[in-house]
Protein backbone atom coordinates (compact mmCIF):
# COMPACT_ATOMS: atom_id res chain seq x y z
CA UNK A 1 0.00 0.00 0.00
CA UNK A 2 1.14 3.55 -0.77
CA UNK A 3 0.37 5.03 2.64
CA UNK A 4 0.68 8.64 1.53
CA UNK A 5 -1.85 8.20 -1.28
CA UNK A 6 -4.22 6.20 0.91
CA UNK A 7 -4.24 8.83 3.67
CA UNK A 8 -4.87 11.61 1.14
CA UNK A 9 -7.68 9.54 -0.36
CA UNK A 10 -9.27 9.06 3.07
CA UNK A 11 -8.82 12.74 3.96
CA UNK A 12 -10.74 13.60 0.81
CA UNK A 13 -13.38 10.97 1.61
CA UNK A 14 -14.02 12.42 5.06
CA UNK A 15 -13.50 16.08 4.17
CA UNK A 16 -17.16 17.09 3.84
CA UNK A 17 -18.07 15.38 7.13
CA UNK A 18 -15.17 17.02 8.96
CA UNK A 19 -16.16 20.45 7.61
CA UNK A 20 -19.68 19.85 8.98
CA UNK A 21 -18.21 18.86 12.34
CA UNK A 22 -16.01 21.95 12.43
CA UNK A 23 -18.96 24.21 11.65
CA UNK A 24 -21.11 22.55 14.31
CA UNK A 25 -18.38 23.01 16.93
CA UNK A 26 -17.88 26.61 15.80
CA UNK A 27 -21.59 27.26 16.17
CA UNK A 28 -21.73 25.98 19.75
CA UNK A 29 -18.52 27.08 21.51
CA UNK A 30 -18.01 26.65 25.26
CA UNK A 31 -15.61 28.38 27.63
CA UNK A 32 -12.77 26.79 29.58
CA UNK A 33 -13.89 24.14 32.11
CA UNK A 34 -17.43 24.32 30.68
CA UNK A 35 -16.95 22.21 27.54
CA UNK A 36 -19.78 19.88 28.57
CA UNK A 37 -21.72 19.58 25.30
CA UNK A 38 -18.49 19.70 23.31
CA UNK A 39 -17.20 16.72 25.26
CA UNK A 40 -20.48 14.84 24.78
CA UNK A 41 -20.34 15.51 21.03
CA UNK A 42 -16.76 14.20 20.71
CA UNK A 43 -17.64 11.15 22.80
CA UNK A 44 -20.57 10.41 20.49
CA UNK A 45 -18.29 10.52 17.43
CA UNK A 46 -15.79 8.17 19.07
CA UNK A 47 -18.61 5.80 20.04
CA UNK A 48 -19.81 5.71 16.42
CA UNK A 49 -16.36 4.37 15.50
CA UNK A 50 -16.26 1.88 18.40
CA UNK A 51 -13.06 3.55 19.64
CA UNK A 52 -12.52 3.03 23.39
CA UNK A 53 -12.16 6.18 25.47
CA UNK A 54 -12.31 7.55 29.00
CA UNK A 55 -14.01 10.82 29.96
CA UNK A 56 -13.73 13.23 32.85
CA UNK A 57 -10.08 14.32 32.85
CA UNK A 58 -9.95 17.95 34.05
CA UNK A 59 -13.77 17.77 34.10
CA UNK A 60 -14.45 17.48 30.37
CA UNK A 61 -11.33 15.95 28.83
CA UNK A 62 -11.25 12.69 26.87
CA UNK A 63 -8.53 10.10 26.25
CA UNK A 64 -9.16 7.73 23.32
CA UNK A 65 -7.01 4.81 22.22
CA UNK A 66 -6.39 3.21 18.82
CA UNK A 67 -4.31 0.04 18.73
CA UNK A 68 -2.29 -0.98 15.71
CA UNK A 69 -0.06 -4.02 15.35
CA UNK A 70 2.07 -4.89 18.42
CA UNK A 71 0.26 -2.36 20.65
CA UNK A 72 2.97 -2.45 23.31
CA UNK A 73 5.80 -1.64 20.93
CA UNK A 74 5.40 2.15 21.09
CA UNK A 75 2.90 4.80 22.14
CA UNK A 76 2.25 8.04 20.29
CA UNK A 77 -0.09 10.65 21.80
CA UNK A 78 -1.96 13.29 19.79
CA UNK A 79 -3.61 16.32 21.40
CA UNK A 80 -6.39 18.72 20.41
CA UNK A 81 -7.74 21.47 22.68
CA UNK A 82 -11.46 22.09 23.12
CA UNK A 83 -12.29 25.43 24.74
CA UNK A 84 -13.42 28.72 23.22
CA UNK A 85 -12.83 32.36 24.20
CA UNK A 86 -15.01 35.10 25.73
CA UNK A 87 -15.21 36.94 22.39
CA UNK A 88 -18.34 38.18 20.61
CA UNK A 89 -18.12 36.91 17.03
CA UNK A 90 -18.47 39.46 14.22
CA UNK A 91 -18.27 37.10 11.23
CA UNK A 92 -21.26 37.02 8.88
CA UNK A 93 -21.39 33.25 8.29
CA UNK A 94 -24.05 30.54 8.46
CA UNK A 95 -22.26 28.83 11.33
CA UNK A 96 -21.67 31.96 13.43
CA UNK A 97 -21.56 31.31 17.17
CA UNK A 98 -24.98 30.80 18.73
CA UNK A 99 -23.57 31.39 22.21
CA UNK A 100 -23.49 35.13 22.74
CA UNK A 101 -20.08 36.41 23.85
CA UNK A 102 -18.36 33.07 23.25
CA UNK A 103 -16.38 32.22 20.11
CA UNK A 104 -13.85 29.75 18.77
CA UNK A 105 -11.49 32.63 18.02
CA UNK A 106 -8.35 30.53 18.48
CA UNK A 107 -9.23 27.67 16.16
CA UNK A 108 -9.88 24.96 18.72
CA UNK A 109 -12.94 23.95 16.69
CA UNK A 110 -10.52 23.27 13.83
CA UNK A 111 -8.22 21.29 16.10
CA UNK A 112 -11.05 19.04 17.31
CA UNK A 113 -12.56 18.50 13.88
CA UNK A 114 -9.20 17.83 12.28
CA UNK A 115 -8.36 15.40 15.08
CA UNK A 116 -11.62 13.52 14.56
CA UNK A 117 -10.66 13.25 10.88
CA UNK A 118 -7.26 11.92 11.90
CA UNK A 119 -8.97 9.42 14.22
CA UNK A 120 -11.16 8.16 11.38
CA UNK A 121 -8.12 7.71 9.14
CA UNK A 122 -6.06 5.96 11.82
CA UNK A 123 -8.93 3.70 12.78
CA UNK A 124 -9.37 2.63 9.16
CA UNK A 125 -5.62 2.02 8.72
CA UNK A 126 -4.84 0.46 12.12
CA UNK A 127 -3.53 -2.70 10.45
CA UNK A 128 -0.80 -0.61 8.82
CA UNK A 129 0.97 0.94 11.81
CA UNK A 130 2.82 -0.35 14.85
CA UNK A 131 1.97 0.45 18.44
CA UNK A 132 -0.78 2.41 20.16
CA UNK A 133 -2.00 5.92 19.40
CA UNK A 134 -3.55 7.87 22.26
CA UNK A 135 -5.81 10.77 21.37
CA UNK A 136 -6.21 13.57 23.92
CA UNK A 137 -9.11 16.01 23.68
CA UNK A 138 -8.05 18.61 26.23
CA UNK A 139 -10.23 21.22 27.94
CA UNK A 140 -9.24 24.63 29.29
CA UNK A 141 -6.18 25.55 27.26
CA UNK A 142 -7.11 29.21 27.57
CA UNK A 143 -7.43 29.48 31.36
CA UNK A 144 -5.04 28.95 34.26
CA UNK A 145 -3.95 26.55 35.58
CA UNK A 146 -4.45 24.96 32.14
CA UNK A 147 -6.18 21.73 31.23
CA UNK A 148 -2.89 20.09 30.21
CA UNK A 149 -1.49 20.49 33.73
CA UNK A 150 -4.66 19.16 35.33
CA UNK A 151 -4.79 16.14 33.00
CA UNK A 152 -1.19 15.29 33.88
CA UNK A 153 -1.87 15.81 37.59
CA UNK A 154 -4.84 13.44 37.31
CA UNK A 155 -2.63 10.75 35.78
CA UNK A 156 -3.93 10.68 32.23
CA UNK A 157 -0.84 8.74 31.11
CA UNK A 158 -0.44 6.54 34.20
CA UNK A 159 -1.59 3.39 32.39
CA UNK A 160 0.26 4.09 29.15
CA UNK A 161 3.03 6.65 28.86
CA UNK A 162 3.63 8.22 25.45
CA UNK A 163 7.02 7.98 23.79
CA UNK A 164 6.08 11.12 21.83
CA UNK A 165 3.24 13.63 22.00
CA UNK A 166 2.20 15.79 19.02
CA UNK A 167 -0.13 18.78 18.54
CA UNK A 168 -0.96 21.10 15.67
CA UNK A 169 -2.35 24.64 15.87
CA UNK A 170 -3.95 26.87 13.27
CA UNK A 171 -1.78 29.69 11.90
CA UNK A 172 -3.37 32.56 9.92
CA UNK A 173 0.10 33.87 8.97
CA UNK A 174 0.58 30.84 6.69
CA UNK A 175 -1.35 29.79 3.61
CA UNK A 176 -3.52 26.70 3.50
CA UNK A 177 -1.59 23.68 2.28
CA UNK A 178 1.50 24.46 4.35
CA UNK A 179 2.65 23.55 7.85
CA UNK A 180 5.45 24.99 9.97
CA UNK A 181 7.94 23.59 12.47
CA UNK A 182 10.57 24.88 14.86
CA UNK A 183 13.11 22.76 16.74
CA UNK A 184 13.91 23.61 20.35
CA UNK A 185 12.51 26.70 22.10
CA UNK A 186 9.29 27.79 20.45
CA UNK A 187 6.82 29.52 22.80
CA UNK A 188 7.28 31.43 26.04
CA UNK A 189 6.27 30.77 29.61
CA UNK A 190 3.59 33.18 30.85
CA UNK A 191 3.22 34.57 34.38
CA UNK A 192 0.86 37.23 35.68
CA UNK A 193 2.44 40.00 37.78
CA UNK A 194 0.37 41.91 40.35
CA UNK A 195 2.03 44.71 42.34
CA UNK A 196 0.27 46.78 45.00
CA UNK A 197 1.95 49.97 46.24
CA UNK A 198 0.62 51.39 49.52
CA UNK A 199 1.34 54.61 51.37
CA UNK A 200 -0.18 57.66 52.99
CA UNK A 201 -2.11 59.47 50.29
CA UNK A 202 -3.51 62.94 50.44
CA UNK A 203 -3.41 66.37 48.83
CA UNK A 204 -1.13 66.48 45.80
CA UNK A 205 -0.08 70.02 46.73
CA UNK A 206 1.37 68.85 50.07
CA UNK A 207 4.15 66.43 48.98
CA UNK A 208 5.94 66.49 52.36
CA UNK A 209 2.86 65.16 54.15
CA UNK A 210 2.14 62.24 51.82
CA UNK A 211 3.71 59.27 50.11
CA UNK A 212 3.45 59.69 46.38
CA UNK A 213 2.24 56.18 45.57
CA UNK A 214 1.70 57.08 41.92
CA UNK A 215 5.29 58.18 41.52
CA UNK A 216 6.55 55.08 43.33
CA UNK A 217 4.47 52.84 41.07
CA UNK A 218 5.84 54.68 38.02
CA UNK A 219 9.42 54.23 39.21
CA UNK A 220 8.80 50.52 39.73
CA UNK A 221 7.43 50.13 36.19
CA UNK A 222 10.32 52.02 34.61
CA UNK A 223 13.03 50.26 36.62
CA UNK A 224 11.60 46.78 36.10
CA UNK A 225 11.23 47.42 32.39
CA UNK A 226 14.83 48.58 32.15
CA UNK A 227 16.29 45.75 34.23
CA UNK A 228 14.25 42.75 33.08
CA UNK A 229 13.99 43.66 29.39
CA UNK A 230 17.68 44.47 29.15
CA UNK A 231 19.42 43.89 25.81
CA UNK A 232 22.07 42.02 27.82
CA UNK A 233 19.69 39.10 28.30
CA UNK A 234 20.57 36.26 25.94
CA UNK A 235 17.33 34.45 26.84
CA UNK A 236 14.20 35.80 25.09
CA UNK A 237 12.38 37.81 27.76
CA UNK A 238 9.45 40.22 27.95
CA UNK A 239 8.05 42.06 30.97
CA UNK A 240 5.22 44.50 30.23
CA UNK A 241 2.54 46.17 32.33
CA UNK A 242 -0.85 46.71 30.74
CA UNK A 243 -2.95 47.90 33.68
CA UNK A 244 -2.36 50.62 36.28
CA UNK A 245 -5.11 51.67 38.70
CA UNK A 246 -4.58 54.81 40.77
CA UNK A 247 -7.97 55.99 41.98
CA UNK A 248 -7.01 59.49 42.97
CA UNK A 249 -7.82 62.76 41.24
CA UNK A 250 -6.02 65.71 39.69
CA UNK A 251 -5.08 66.89 43.16
CA UNK A 252 -5.40 63.67 45.17
CA UNK A 253 -2.72 61.02 45.59
CA UNK A 254 -4.37 57.68 46.46
CA UNK A 255 -3.35 55.46 49.35
CA UNK A 256 -2.93 52.55 46.95
CA UNK A 257 -1.87 51.94 43.36
CA UNK A 258 -2.29 48.60 41.61
CA UNK A 259 -0.12 47.46 38.69
CA UNK A 260 -0.77 44.36 36.55
CA UNK A 261 1.47 42.88 33.89
CA UNK A 262 2.84 39.83 32.14
CA UNK A 263 6.27 38.19 32.29
CA UNK A 264 7.37 35.79 29.55
CA UNK A 265 10.61 33.94 28.91
CA UNK A 266 12.11 30.67 27.65
CA UNK A 267 14.20 29.26 30.46
CA UNK A 268 12.79 27.87 33.70
CA UNK A 269 15.83 28.75 35.88
CA UNK A 270 15.92 32.31 34.55
CA UNK A 271 12.16 32.49 35.05
CA UNK A 272 12.44 31.61 38.75
CA UNK A 273 15.38 33.96 39.25
CA UNK A 274 13.51 36.81 37.58
CA UNK A 275 10.50 36.31 39.83
CA UNK A 276 12.83 37.05 42.77
CA UNK A 277 14.36 40.03 40.99
CA UNK A 278 10.95 41.55 40.27
CA UNK A 279 9.99 41.24 43.93
CA UNK A 280 13.30 42.60 45.25
CA UNK A 281 13.40 45.59 42.89
CA UNK A 282 9.78 46.59 43.56
CA UNK A 283 10.17 46.28 47.34
CA UNK A 284 13.44 48.26 47.33
CA UNK A 285 11.96 51.16 45.35
CA UNK A 286 8.89 51.27 47.61
CA UNK A 287 10.91 51.14 50.81
CA UNK A 288 13.24 54.02 49.90
CA UNK A 289 10.15 56.19 49.32
CA UNK A 290 8.48 55.21 52.62
CA UNK A 291 5.90 53.09 50.84
CA UNK A 292 5.12 49.41 51.14
CA UNK A 293 4.83 47.00 48.26
CA UNK A 294 3.11 43.64 47.82
CA UNK A 295 4.18 41.53 44.84
CA UNK A 296 1.98 38.61 43.79
CA UNK A 297 3.25 36.48 40.89
CA UNK A 298 0.77 33.96 39.55
CA UNK A 299 2.80 31.29 37.81
CA UNK A 300 1.31 30.28 34.50
CA UNK A 301 2.38 27.95 31.71
CA UNK A 302 6.03 26.91 31.30
CA UNK A 303 7.87 27.56 28.05
CA UNK A 304 7.18 25.20 25.17
CA UNK A 305 10.14 23.25 23.84
CA UNK A 306 9.99 21.09 20.73
CA UNK A 307 12.21 18.04 21.04
CA UNK A 308 14.88 18.41 18.37
CA UNK A 309 14.93 14.82 17.08
CA UNK A 310 11.15 14.37 17.23
CA UNK A 311 10.61 17.67 15.42
CA UNK A 312 13.23 16.87 12.76
CA UNK A 313 11.54 13.53 12.09
CA UNK A 314 8.05 15.07 12.03
CA UNK A 315 9.25 17.77 9.63
CA UNK A 316 10.77 15.18 7.28
CA UNK A 317 7.51 13.22 7.30
CA UNK A 318 5.53 16.38 6.59
CA UNK A 319 7.79 17.03 3.60
CA UNK A 320 7.18 13.48 2.35
CA UNK A 321 3.43 13.99 2.67
CA UNK A 322 3.06 17.58 1.46
CA UNK A 323 6.25 18.31 -0.48
CA UNK A 324 9.31 20.32 0.56
CA UNK A 325 7.86 23.69 -0.44
CA UNK A 326 4.87 23.22 1.83
CA UNK A 327 6.91 22.88 5.05
CA UNK A 328 8.15 26.12 6.58
CA UNK A 329 10.51 27.13 9.40
CA UNK A 330 8.90 29.06 12.25
CA UNK A 331 10.24 31.90 14.38
CA UNK A 332 10.03 31.79 18.17
CA UNK A 333 6.87 33.30 19.67
CA UNK A 334 6.43 35.07 22.99
CA UNK A 335 2.81 33.94 23.16
CA UNK A 336 2.07 31.00 25.46
CA UNK A 337 0.40 27.61 25.12
CA UNK A 338 -0.40 25.06 27.82
CA UNK A 339 0.78 22.19 25.60
CA UNK A 340 4.07 23.30 27.17
CA UNK A 341 3.20 21.18 30.22
CA UNK A 342 3.27 18.11 27.97
CA UNK A 343 6.44 19.27 26.23
CA UNK A 344 8.25 19.65 29.55
CA UNK A 345 7.49 16.03 30.43
CA UNK A 346 7.54 14.05 27.16
CA UNK A 347 9.43 14.36 23.84
CA UNK A 348 7.06 16.57 21.88
CA UNK A 349 6.45 18.59 18.77
CA UNK A 350 3.94 21.39 18.40
CA UNK A 351 3.59 22.54 14.80
CA UNK A 352 1.48 25.02 12.86
CA UNK A 353 -1.24 24.49 10.26
CA UNK A 354 -1.68 27.19 7.61
CA UNK A 355 -5.25 28.48 7.36
CA UNK A 356 -5.04 31.59 5.13
CA UNK A 357 -5.98 31.84 1.47
CA UNK A 358 -4.20 34.73 -0.20
CA UNK A 359 -5.60 37.87 1.43
CA UNK A 360 -8.48 35.96 3.00
CA UNK A 361 -8.69 34.42 6.48
CA UNK A 362 -5.73 36.42 7.79
CA UNK A 363 -7.34 37.91 10.90
CA UNK A 364 -5.25 37.22 13.96
CA UNK A 365 -5.99 34.59 16.56
CA UNK A 366 -8.34 35.80 19.31
CA UNK A 367 -9.91 38.26 16.86
CA UNK A 368 -13.70 38.58 16.68
CA UNK A 369 -13.36 38.04 12.91
CA UNK A 370 -11.03 35.04 13.00
CA UNK A 371 -11.96 32.31 10.52
CA UNK A 372 -10.17 29.76 8.33
CA UNK A 373 -10.00 28.44 4.81
CA UNK A 374 -11.62 25.09 5.52
CA UNK A 375 -9.46 23.35 2.93
CA UNK A 376 -6.89 23.37 5.73
CA UNK A 377 -8.85 20.53 7.34
CA UNK A 378 -7.71 18.13 4.58
CA UNK A 379 -4.10 19.03 5.32
CA UNK A 380 -4.60 18.94 9.09
CA UNK A 381 -6.13 15.50 9.39
CA UNK A 382 -3.91 13.94 6.73
CA UNK A 383 -0.60 15.34 7.96
CA UNK A 384 -1.29 14.39 11.57
CA UNK A 385 -2.25 10.85 10.55
CA UNK A 386 0.84 10.41 8.36
CA UNK A 387 3.20 11.68 11.07
CA UNK A 388 1.56 9.57 13.80
CA UNK A 389 1.78 6.39 11.75
CA UNK A 390 5.41 6.83 10.72
CA UNK A 391 7.27 8.75 13.39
Amino acid sequence: MNLEKEIKKLAEKYFSEIVDIRQYLHKYPELSFNEIKTSEFIASKLSELDIPFKKGYAKNGILAQIEGNNPESRTIALRADMDALPVNEENDIDYKSHNNGVMHACGHDVHMASMLGTVKILNELKDYFEGTILVVFQPAEEKLPGGAKLMLDEGIFDEKKPDIIIAQHVFPDMNTGSVGFREGMYMASADEIYITVKGKGGHAAMPKKITNTVLVASEIIVELHKEINSDKNIIPTILNFGKVIAQGATNVIPNEVNIEGTFRTMNEEWRADTHNRITNIAEYIAKKSNATCIVDIKKGYPFLINDIEVTKNAKLLAKEFLGNKKVEELDIRMTAEDFAFFSQKYPSTFYRLGTASGENFINTLHSSKFNIDENALRVGMGTMAYIAMNI
